[in-house]
């Protein structure tokens, strides 16, 4: 193990999508994360390498048995925090509730992971990343005019979710380290994606951010800002947003002397989306990567799954790694003195249960 987390324990329930990526980042950065899996437990999305699932030992535990709970609540009483991704109330049905846990082990860090939170007219409804973020405010600012677009499923479950429980949990591991105490770190998505658009809101308050998609400047409706098409269907970003980065935009296209094209200002957005677009389907994406990349323009060609891995930039900064034999996204961030690393292939369901039981004196 390496890593700034190197020495942390974490147990995590077994789930889908934010909890084990939550779990993941964690692992990456040196933590040991036990994986409780059920008794004869599948993979639920059928994929033969679960990435998500890549740096931990599985521990098969049948929680429905005394036994099981049991187990598990040693395993929870000698680890640092816990990461559960279910509906509320699910871990207080098992009989593994904080206060129980807290019985355990007072210094632990309990992460909850949900999409409506713990409380709330909504927190026992099923829901997905979709809904999540439609509620937020989010989703409403993804697409065109015609047409919304999902995200993906990246401001929900990974930004809004994950990242703010590894957040919440490393800074209740931090607090715990001086008060000696342990504390409940409730993870809600719909709470992660409405921060996530703070600056939006700001914007939208000072009257700078419309509720039209396309017709704000970070969403499309900036000519300087946005993806166009080229010549041989493939794509190219522009982020021209600072005037000094815009002129050079200008010069490289031949616009610099079209009055139109020197004024950044909304009344011009829509002819000079038009004429850039005009121009960009006149060559290809390689021709205007011949001309704009590495310079101040703030351009990058749009690559697919199979592209940005090869690209010379992400090839010699190791963005990509190939671990296990799938070439897949090294850890983030990066530490000077403690690097983070992918220690472990995904497990099976329980095959490190024996050989985590022993290590960690649970009998």
């Amino acid at each position: 193990m390496t890593g700034p987390l190197k020495g942390f324990r974490v147990v995590e329930m077994a789930g889908l999508g934010p909890a084990p990526f939550c779990a993941m980042l964690l692992s990456d950065m040196g933590a040991d994360v036990i994986r409780i899996d059920r008794v004869n437990g599948s993979n639920p999305l059928d994929l033969e390498i679960d990435l998500l699932n890549r740096g931990r030992r599985s521990v098969a535990l049948d929680l429905k048995t005394e036994e099981g709970v049991r187990i598990c609540l040693e395993l929870i009483s000698k680890a640092d925090a816990l990461i559960e991704g279910f509906r509320p109330g699910v871990m207080e049905r098992l009989g593994l509730a904080p206060d129980r846990c807290f019985e355990k082990n007072s210094k632990l860090v309990y992460g909850r992971m949900t999409g409506w939170g713990q409380e709330g007219p909504l927190a026992n409804s099923a829901g997905h990343d979709i809904n999540y973020i439609a509620l937020a405010g989010v989703l409403h600012s993804m697409g065109t005019g015609e047409q919304i677009s999902p995200p993906l499923n990246l401001v929900g479950d990974f930004g809004g979710g994950a990242l703010y429980l590894a957040f919440g949990i490393v800074c209740a591991l931090i607090e715990a380290r001086q008060s000696g105490q342990g504390q409940v770190v409730d993870s809600a998505m719909i709470d992660g994606a409405s921060h996530l658009m703070t600056m939006m809101y700001g914007l939208h308050h000072a009257g700078k951010w419309t509720e039209n998609r396309g017709d704000n400047l970070l969403d499309g409706g900036a000519h300087f800002y946005g993806a166009f098409e080229c010549a041989d269907g493939k794509w190219i970003s522009i982020g021209a947003i600072e005037p000094q980065f815009y002129a050079l935009l200008l010069k490289t296209l031949g616009l610099e002397n079209v009055p139109e094209a020197y004024d950044q200002q909304r009344p011009n957005w829509g002819v000079m989306k038009t004429r850039f677009k005009k121009i960009f389907l006149s060559e290809s994406r390689a021709h205007w990567r011949s001309l704009m990349e590495g310079t101040d323009i703030c351009f990058a060609p749009v690559l697919t799954l199979s592209e940005a891995p090869e690209h010379p930039h992400n090839r010699a900064r190791n963005v990509f790694v190939n671990a296990f034999g799938v070439t897949q996204p090294a850890p983030s961030p990066r530490f000077s003195r403690t690097p983070g690393d992918i220690t472990r292939a995904p497990p099976a369901p329980g095959a490190h249960t024996e050989e985590v039981l022993k290590e960690w004196d649970v009998r």
